[in-house]
């Protein structure tokens, strides 16, 4: 059983005692910590929720939103929804947060409250911190019985937020539907299987072959879109039959895509693609982690605009790109951040902007991945005793490299021309993650070994 109290949310497996996993005491007392920071923050007694289609869904969203009430807040449920969706519809409804019940690609036996402010963006580091003083406390006062907070469903979200896509500038259903792309989805039978196929119905795509779309949470595979996990669709799309396959993950915030033959455009390529949509449209800025290909800094460099690297996580990419006016950003994980739609990372806007420029670009998938920058990113750890000064590890390596340029933001970051390593420390167990990129699998894997090297000897020494 686990349990992990971050400050972006709540995280944990379904079961076992009350503080080592997600039990009912748990959600309870952590969804009156949010709800009550909600109250003292913004005097907003409103709280949008909405989850996935995970197994325990439904008993966690009774117990979230009675949980509200009691504290005399209004309960405006979406039910089955996407993460986007309910970023979207918090500050519709001029609510003072949001509560996603989603794990996003952990297995299904885990769920998690993410946490949401007034702007319908997660909670920063100091804001979480709040929450977890405020649960740990138990600093919490509930209403009395003439003061109950009201409880309301709201199923209109889905399409207010597909409607607000369709309405989008760049995204060309008129383009699209001339194309008759014949599109292949697998929506791991969790939320995606109500929202893409009713967002390519939209988008004038007739043809559609569903895998895994029935949304009860009995995850057909692995959720996470990794290629690994993703041979059913990829057998499918082999034979030949289709242009393209769209891969989510259970909340819809991620999008993984397949090309006519198969093989994985690459997840690290997704936001390089949509980027360069819209940059062709729109000299900007961009922004993603610094874990993230270098390919969308090369794209946005010859489209005129600058690239900014932020720390990793989704609030650090959001507010660099406020800081930056950055017109187009996200993760590597096939995050999609669009700021003309909203703060936050969306399959669903990915999707739109992404059918727009392959069809506009009249190429196919693996010729348009083929007009991208090649690198390819070596993911390694290096698993270290506890006694170990992990920060003075890295204080080390930083002084090992001086010569080179070093971004500390996040952990150490080394450049080496158009070649680069990451390492960061994991904030939960004696771990050092370490990434190198470059323009060939060999040469990644050999910066890498080289990085790992110079650690061991660090620790040795």
């Amino acid at each position: 059983m686990a349990l992990i109290k971050s400050i972006s949310g709540i995280r944990g497996t379904i079961g076992g005692r009350a503080g080592e996993g997600l039990t009912p005491i748990d959600v309870v007392k952590f969804s009156a910590a949010f709800g009550t920071w909600v109250l003292q923050t913004t005097n907003i007694n409103t709280i949008v929720v909405g989850r996935d289609a995970r197994l325990s869904g439904d008993m966690v969203n009774k117990l979230v939103c009675a949980t509200l009430q009691g504290l005399g807040i209004n309960v405006i449920d979406l039910g089955l929804s996407t993460t986007p969706t309910v970023e979207m519809a918090v500050p519709d409804h001029k609510a003072g947060g949001g509560i996603i019940l989603t794990a996003s690609h952990n297995p299904k036996q885990w769920n998690a409250l993410k946490l949401l402010n007034q702007h319908g963006e997660f909670i920063s580091d100091e804001e979480g911190k709040l929450v977890l003083e405020l649960a740990e406390q138990e600093a919490f006062e509930f209403a009395q019985v003439n003061n109950l907070g009201k409880y309301t469903q709201n199923d209109k979200a889905l399409k207010k937020h597909i409607k607000a896509i369709l309405a989008l500038p760049l995204v060309d259903a008129e383009a699209i539907k001339a194309k008759n792309f014949k599109v292949a989805i697998d929506c791991v039978n969790s939320s995606g299987g109500i929202a893409v196929p009713m967002l390519l119905e939209a988008l004038g795509v007739k043809q559609v072959e569903k895998l895994f779309c029935e949304p009860d949470g009995n995850f057909a595979h692995n959720p996470e879109p990794l290629p690994e996990n993703l041979r059913e669709i990829s057998k499918l799309i082999e034979k030949g039959r289709f242009d393209l396959g769209i891969v989510v993950d259970p909340d819809v915030d991620r999008l993984a895509l397949v090309n006519e033959d198969g093989s994985m455009f690459g997840e690290e390529y997704t936001l390089v693609a949509v980027a360069d949509y819209v940059l062709k449209n729109a000299v900007g800025n961009t922004v993603s982690n610094l874990s993230s290909t270098r390919a969308l800094r090369d794209v946005t460099e010859s489209a005129g605009g600058n690239y900014f690297a932020a720390a990793v996580g989704e609030v650090n990419v959001v507010n660099m790109m406020k800081a930056q006016n950055a017109i187009i950003g996200g993760e590597g994980n096939g995050g999609i951040i669009y700021p003309e739609l909203h703060n936050g990372r969306d399959a669903l806007v990915g999707i739109a902007l992404f059918l727009s420029h392959l069809a506009k670009s009249g190429l196919s998938m693996t010729r348009l991945r083929a007009s991208y920058p090649n690198y390819y990113i070596s993911k390694n750890k290096i698993e270290l005793t506890p006694e170990v000064n992990v920060d003075e590890v890295l204080t080390q390596m930083q002084a090992r490299y001086a010569k080179q340029p070093i971004n500390t933001i996040d952990g150490v970051k080394i450049e080496f021309d158009k070649e680069w390593v990451h390492l960061r420390k994991s904030n939960t167990e004696p771990i050092i993650r370490i990434y190198a990129e470059s323009d060939s699998n060999a040469t990644a894997e050999h910066l890498a070994n080289k990085i790992i090297a110079d650690i061991k000897e660090i620790i040795s020494a």
